[in-house]
């Protein structure tokens, strides 16, 4: 009878009706690596070299190689060079490191073969530096044209003193700088979707409500004045942004009034005067997705970091986490969601990068902020545990809703009823000021939901649908087959363009 009573106890368990709810490190496996005793790994920015070894530049102006870090207990590090300023940029081609650092782009070689740098040569230095500590320069790996793309942050928040200060700029194959968008405040991260696209975090501040995630379209203006009086020495970008008008000019008033010159302070409203403002693709809700994004890293592993190919994974410092972004194009323009993907790192995210075995090399530092993880600095690794998480897949804008796939079938009975659902709609004003909160609120009517024959879709009627706004959706009530809820079950959507198909 005992035996009995204990084999149909373990039977209901193993069923998933009294197991333990998943949690992320179930799918999601991180690894911290002792890191060199002599110096403080604040790791900025992250290479792969070739025979599998990395290449981590930080923020003490240090690069070290990496060789074993498949293998934990072999790991073997080596300073490769040092002296520099701020390592926030690697980029490996044809034997040489590109380093992207406060006041350059340095190519970096070793040409006796002893593991240390020995030759250091200036490919650009054609950028403003006033000394001022805000002025971080962002590099990135080349892209398909051969080209490296660096952002660099105005001085301090508010004003740009030195040229392309609040800009992104290319340096072309043959050293040259060529201004290509305007409007950028304080960048943390930049890198590529899988077809090439290229794009950069800015972090919440002036004319930012929330830190977001932005295409970097050549011509564009990404949001913030403060850089445009570059444009009389970038004649290529053509005719200079119109300004956004500052929040002294509009007074109090409710959503759907303006100011005398007929401009609310909502993008939405401002694209329609401003033709070269570009929208957020994506806002990384702040304080719920983190507060100071980082590096951008496109899945490009053919499966094996799990199942979100070609989707991008973005870090932030402060809450030492990572997020999962699906995008979409909708009349010309890159939209999409985000989703919280993996938290508990040892330190503030910095520097990112995948190999194509699907292991995302991570590292960062709290110095000067503050990080969720505790630790000064960190270096770690993570990699998919093989499970498949219950997840959220894709997220795509239809003209009355939304349709939402997932990672596994899901149970008909909740997630077809309404009140598995719900959502709220918000917006940040376009301003002058440092940050706001959400504005403009409204909560839209869900009025129906239809699952797909195969379970793994359903589609969402949504009414109003508010262009330009965050759509926050929560799916609580949602099950998979096996009675699991979603690992992680709200999703930010921002609609820039409502699809008219």
């Amino acid at each position: 009878m005992k035996k009995a009573f204990l084999s149909s106890c373990f039977a209901v368990i193993t069923s998933g009706l009294w197991a333990a709810e998943p949690v992320e490190s179930d799918f999601y496996r991180i690894t911290t690596f002792t890191t060199p005793t002599e110096t403080a790994l604040e790791v900025g920015s992250i290479e792969l070299l070739p025979q599998g070894k990395l290449a981590l530049g930080t923020r003490r102006g240090e690069i070290w190689t990496v060789e074993h870090a498949q293998e934990p207990a072999k790991v073997r590090f080596q300073l490769f060079a040092s002296g520099l300023h701020e390592v926030l940029g690697l980029a490996y081609k044809d034997g040489a490191l590109y380093a992207t650092t406060r006041y350059e782009v340095t190519r970096i070689r070793d040409q006796d073969g002893d593991g240390r740098a020995d030759v250091f040569e200036t490919i650009n230095d054609q950028w403003g530096v006033s000394g001022d500590y805000h002025e971080y320069a962002i590099g990135s790996r080349f892209d398909k044209a051969g080209d490296l793309w660096v952002t660099l942050c105005l001085t301090g928040s508010f004003t740009s003193k030195v040229p392309f200060r609040g800009w992104a700029v290319q340096i072309k194959p043959d050293g040259s700088l060529v201004p290509t968008c305007s409007g950028i405040r304080s960048p943390g991260g930049i890198g590529f979707d899988a077809e090439g696209e290229v794009y950069y975090v800015d972090n919440q501040g002036p004319w930012h409500g929330s830190s977001t995630l932005q295409h970097l379209v050549p011509g564009s203006f990404q949001g913030h004045p403060a850089g445009n009086e570059w444009y009389s020495m970038a004649p290529n970008m053509g005719e200079r942004p119109i300004d956004p008008i500052p929040e002294a000019f509009l007074g109090d008033r409710k959503r759907g009034q303006t100011n005398p010159t007929g401009d609310p302070d909502r993008m939405v409203k401002e694209r329609q005067r401003i033709k070269q403002l570009l929208p957020p693709s994506v806002y990384l809700v702040h304080g719920k997705i983190g507060n100071s994004p980082t590096f951008i890293v496109c899945d490009e592993s053919e499966g094996k970091f799990g199942p979100f190919a070609k989707q991008l994974f973005i870090a932030d410092q402060s809450h030492s986490n990572v997020s999962r972004v699906f995008l979409e194009t909708v009349n010309g323009i890159k939209q999409g969601v985000v989703i919280p993907f993996r938290s508990g790192f040892a330190s503030g995210l910095i520097g990112g990068r995948m190999d194509a075995d699907g292991r995302l090399y991570v590292g960062g530092s709290d110095r000067g902020w503050g990080a969720r993880g505790g630790k000064p600095y960190c270096f770690e690794k993570l990699e998919w545990t093989g499970k498949l998480p219950f997840e959220i897949h894709e997220m795509r804008a239809k003209p009355d809703g939304f349709e939402v796939s997932f990672t596994q079938p899901v149970d008909p009975a909740t997630a077809g009823h309404l009140s598995s659902y719900s959502m709220r709609e918000f917006t940040y004003a376009y301003r002058e000021d440092y940050g706001g909160p959400e504005v403009d609120e409204v909560i839209p009517k869900i009025s129906s939901v239809k699952v797909s024959d195969d379970g793994k879709t359903v589609r969402l009627v949504i009414s109003p649908l508010t262009k330009g706004d965050v759509h926050e959706l929560h799916l609580e009530g949602v099950k998979n087959r096996e009675g699991l809820p979603l690992l992680h079950s709200v999703a930010y959507y921002t609609l820039n363009e409502i699809p008219a198909q």
